[in-house]
């Protein structure tokens, strides 16, 4: 079930092209990083036979192919630079980032668009006397978006050309599209904003719907919805995501070890991450051993740790925090006893029993299982006041 009336209000107002939420959501960065910090200086150009979108590239081209990523901007803004410290970043490491919309250009973009990079890139590759002859590796190829641009990738992430998806800080905003997600069958990656992110409920929604046996990652870093594009090299989410695309499309496994395994490179960082079907390409699991958890001694115990979210006029979102003990887990059980007069409408990555005064929350399938001291978390929307309420853990 989709939540929040908030959160259909904020990203709904992506949506529109009105000009005060284009600067919100895709304004021009401050100051270019002029370069990127990978090996192939990047900047980006305009092509004649691709209007209104803009190319970023390595400013010589290297001699090997380039893959390709195709980007949808937040509020779907047609400002091909709203995120241009992010894609140029990306682009110095060997990859052709296409994004909607001319430089500084007004309006806001269509999905289509998407298609349209795809399908321009495929021709130049192919076509004598352009400069990206038989420079491009069309056989490689990731549509991603930052928020209203996370929904105009999920629209074409069924495109055959696709070999991969990242959804930046966005989730499906009603049900009804959730026939988006039942018909991937590439990989996907998720980097949102934590769960002050206003997209983190439908993210995390997205999820858990995802079809059985998908090679899928979730990150959440605990900035907000703005993520960290516009800062130098896109800061943060513009290292992660390029690792995640030398992985995906470029096949390296020392990328990829970042996001695979219970030791991953961002397992041990400021991240906090989920995982399901992941090895890496090559279908072996990392070559970093998880670490060994000793052998099981007395009762499974675990804590419950409660916190409001956000609270506004009557209602609040609430978040759950759930750490295994000295023992690991599989399977947990939280009690929730709310206030009078509050009660749960929604609840994601958990399987509730009762909606007001005590109340149970299950693991789900996929996040029952925890080693010691290894920490999952649930969340809900309710109405009433989210403060009083107290929570406790069981495991098994």
């Amino acid at each position: 079930m989709r939540r929040r009336a908030k959160i259909y209000a904020g990203l709904a107002a992506a949506i529109v092209p009105v000009t005060s939420v284009i600067m919100a959501l895709g304004g021009t960065p401050a100051s270019a990083a002029i370069g990127g910090s990978g090996p192939y200086p990047a900047d980006y150009e305009t092509s004649a036979t691709l209007a209104n979108h803009t190319i970023f590239r390595p400013q010589t081209l290297p001699s090997e192919r380039l893959p390709i990523v195709v980007w949808g901007n937040g509020g779907c803004s047609a400002n091909g630079l709203s995120q241009g410290n992010f894609l140029r970043e990306i682009a110095s490491h060997g990859f052709l980032a296409i994004a909607n919309g001319a430089p500084n250009g007004s309006g806001s973009t269509t999905s289509q668009m998407l298609t349209q990079s795809i399908d321009w890139a495929v021709a130049e590759n192919s076509r004598q006397g352009s400069k990206y002859y038989n420079k491009i590796d069309t056989s490689k190829v990731a549509v991603a978006g930052f928020s209203c641009g996370g929904l105009e990738a999920y629209a074409v992430s069924n495109d055959p050309r696709v070999t991969t998806t990242g959804i930046f800080s966005s989730g499906l905003l009603n049900d009804a599209d959730d026939y988006q997600l039942r018909r991937l069958t590439k990989p996907i990656a998720y980097f949102v904003g934590g769960p002050s992110d206003i997209a983190y409920p439908n993210a995390m929604d997205d999820w858990g719907k995802l079809p059985a046996g998908l090679p899928a990652f979730m990150g959440n870093l605990n900035v907000g919805h703005g993520g960290t594009y516009d800062q130098a090299n896109g800061g943060e989410f513009g290292r992660v995501a390029t690792l995640y695309f030398t992985w995906r499309l470029k096949g390296d496994a020392t990328a990829g070890r970042n996001f695979v395994g219970s030791d991953c490179g961002l397992c041990r960082s400021q991240w906090s991450v989920q995982q399901k079907n992941l090895t890496l390409d090559d279908g072996t699991p990392p070559t970093t051993p998880p670490p060994t958890t000793p052998p099981p001694t007395g009762t499974p115990g675990c804590t419950a740790i409660y916190s409001v979210q956000d609270q506004w006029s009557g209602g609040f979102v609430a978040n759950v925090s759930v750490t295994a003990g000295t023992t690991a887990l599989t399977g947990w059980r939280v009690t929730l006893t709310l206030p009078s007069g509050a009660s749960v409408s929604s609840l994601w990555n958990g399987v509730s029993s009762g909606t007001s005064g005590t109340i149970t929350v299950a693991n789900q399938s996929y996040n029952g299982r925890l080693a010691a001291g290894q920490a999952t978390s649930f969340g809900f929307q309710g109405t009433g006041s989210g403060s009083g309420t107290t929570a406790s853990c069981t495991g098994s």
